[in-house]
């Protein structure tokens, strides 16, 4: 037992986020921590602290991170402008070669896993199980480390309530009963899904009535997809990596397989119990693959939308607007590393010099960019004369849109060749400029974090752009399926297992018939089906989360909806109260906050946002904890 007086943290949630700021509560003891001193850490979770829920290693071995192996770390490194001292470690790859060696001990039973890790390398699409114990091992090493006087306790429960006592303290109730009184509290809780929204309920009750099979949205690891059977249609929504999930899983997980001709050419034989699945969205299209090719130009330097910029913008106004005052910008610099690394890495693609090319386009309009612009387009068309080279965002970002085609058989036929020229894109080393776009876009990204909480933004402009399309945008660009899936889905089209609705897709609930019913404008037929599933995640909105902890933070007046968003100050992600007072021992850091939406883990020497603020949290924790401490403690004694 601790001491009476040795002070805590509880952190409701215990996935990567959690343990990320965990470590840095750790790399920055030091500095906080007083000779003596206990502090006790609670990580409360029904999953395994580490993986989480998303990263469990109870999941089919079919599923696969969309990252390459290289590309993914959970630890800072010298890019990292932080406050607290850098702790490099190994990205997942180096982590393997290294359990390979022998330096790190992982104890792996699956023969399939043991395979995996003996044969994975830095560009690899590793499996979420083999992440899964990526995290545990990060983790655990964090354990390792902990000062003198630190513990941690896991809690294998959901925690359902947090109280304000009378001396400050925070009260945390666990669903087992347990009551836990801390000093501060972390909301942790990553992705949480949610109570159904109207049109998911009334899509629920009318499967019900007509004994269809309805799938709202869900985290494909958890949805229950047995009583798809053999054959039976399916209206798949969504052509995200949820949808390649549940398509993974309906094929392959069914017992199908893929084969490859000696022509090379990918071949898929079905084993008989996969369902027909109908796939259509807004675009139409999946999201486009990773990329594989490496930049061989000159590496630019933001020019059109830099932090100095992004700064201008928000000191300029009190009603800023993502559509007009923002994605101009982003859109010209995308477009401008995309077109560096065309002519200054493969010239011989090109009729003019890149200063020449350089000077006309930068003298375009940000705001013409994005719309259909007849000089971006005048000056592209002469100067690159391979259509497949030509990047323009309109048709970029939609592609099916104002297309008509005069069969179904005509449209799986576009959508295959479409889908065969992107997967060259973004994967042969000739079209690397393709690489540039995807550069201009993340530093772009790094760029908007800095004013993405911005009180600045005006409410229409925060609910439609910054918390609405601008982050489906970014996934559709940039974080994809492994090109191999995209290449999959060409064989399963090819034999006949799915099928494309088209773009502008529109799904209704025919009472009259009692199915569903799916059309869309680019192909003029009406698709019947006694299955629906919508292959996207839950919402995010707090209001509605499936956690009673947030719900109960909102009722109580205590923490504040913004938007859907758990409303948090910039800087130290304190929790909001309704009155818009930052509470004083409550933090948050998640998917669900006002803060920028990050991922838990990150890229290699990208100077991670999660890293930066995992920093910034814990740090101020520490700084409450030491803030609270009587001026002159006498020595801890361990009580009984």
């Amino acid at each position: 037992m601790t001491d009476a007086r040795a002070q805590s943290i509880a952190i409701i949630g215990a996935g990567p986020r959690s343990v990320g700021v965990l470590e840095r509560l750790v790399a920055n003891a030091a500095e906080f921590h007083h000779d003596g001193q206990q502090v006790v850490v609670h990580l409360i979770d029904p999953y395994p602290a580490g993986p989480g829920r998303i990263w469990r290693y109870d999941q089919s071995p079919l599923l696969k991170l969309n990252s390459m192996a290289a590309d993914v770390t959970m630890f800072t490194d010298a890019s990292s402008t932080i406050d607290g001292p850098v702790i490099p470690g190994p990205s997942l790859s180096e982590w393997a070669e290294q359990v390979r060696q022998g330096a790190i001990r992982v104890a792996i039973d699956d023969p399939q896993l043991r395979s995996e890790l003996t044969h994975l390398g830095p560009a690899s699409f590793p499996t979420r199980r083999l992440q899964s114990l990526y995290l545990e091992w990060f983790h655990r090493r964090t354990l390792a480390s902990l000062p003198d006087g630190y513990r941690v306790h896991p809690h294998a429960a959901r925690a359902v309530r947090v109280d304000d006592l009378d001396s400050g303290a925070q009260r945390v109730v666990l669903d087992t009963g347990v009551e836990l009184e801390v000093d501060v509290v972390l909301y942790s809780l990553g992705h949480n899904g949610s109570t159904p929204e109207r049109e998911h309920s009334e899509l629920i009750d009318f499967a019900a009535r007509h004994e269809l099979y309805y799938l709202p949205p869900a985290f494909t690891t958890d949805a229950d997809t047995r009583a798809l059977a053999a054959g039976q249609p399916v209206i798949v929504r969504g052509l995200g990596l949820a949808a390649v999930d549940l398509i993974v899983l309906l094929t392959l997980g069914r017992g199908g397989r893929f084969d490859r001709t000696d022509a090379g050419t990918l071949v898929y034989q079905p084993s008989g119990r996969e369902p027909h699945l109908l796939l259509g969205s807004r675009r139409g299209v999946p999201y486009h693959s990773k990329i594989s090719s490496t930049l061989v130009g000159e590496t630019p330097t933001p020019r059109f939308f830099t932090p100095e910029i992004a700064a201008r913008l928000e000191a300029g106004t009190d009603h800023l607007d993502f559509n007009a005052d923002v994605w101009p910008l982003i859109a010209k610099e995308m477009l401008w590393w995309y077109y560096r690394e065309l002519f200054t890495g493969h010239p011989s693609r090109v009729r003019v010099s890149w200063q020449e090319f350089g000077d006309e386009f930068a003298a375009i309009d940000p705001a013409a960019i994005v719309g259909v612009d007849a000089p971006l387009r005048s000056l592209v068309e002469r100067s690159v004369p391979d259509p497949l080279d030509r990047l323009l965002l309109p048709e970029f970002d939609r592609p099916l849109r104002g297309r008509t085609f005069a069969s179904p058989e005509e449209l799986q036929s576009a959508l295959r060749t479409y889908i065969a020229e992107d997967l060259k894109l973004r994967t042969s080393p000739e079209h690397s400029a393709t690489l540039g776009l995807f550069m201009g876009l993340l530093t772009s990204l790094f760029t908007f974090s800095t004013i993405a909480d911005s009180p600045s933004w005006s409410a229409l402009s925060r609910v439609r752009d910054v918390h609405g399309w601008w982050l489906g945008y970014f996934s559709y660009i940039a974080s994809g399926p492994p090109a191999h899936r995209l290449e999959e889905i060409v064989a399963l089209s090819e034999a006949g297992v799915i099928e494309f609705l088209g773009g502008e897709l529109e799904v209704v609930a025919d009472a009259e018939s009692g199915q569903f019913v799916a059309t869309s404008p680019n192909v003029a037929r009406v698709v019947r089906a006694s299955a629906l599933v919508d292959a996207r995640l839950p919402s995010s909105n707090v209001t509605s989360s499936e956690n009673e902890v947030l719900r109960s933070l909102i009722a109580s007046g205590l923490g504040r909806e913004d938007l859907g968003q758990l409303a948090v100050r910039r800087g130290d992600t304190r929790v909001e109260s309704a009155g818009g007072e930052a509470h004083s021992r409550r933090y948050a850091v998640g998917p669900y906050t006002s803060s920028p939406f990050v991922g838990a883990f990150s890229r290699p020497n990208t100077n991670a946002i999660s890293f930066r603020e995992n920093d910034r949290v814990a740090r101020a924790m520490l700084a409450r904890l030491a803030a609270l401490r009587p001026a002159a403690a006498p020595a801890l004694l361990p009580t009984p």
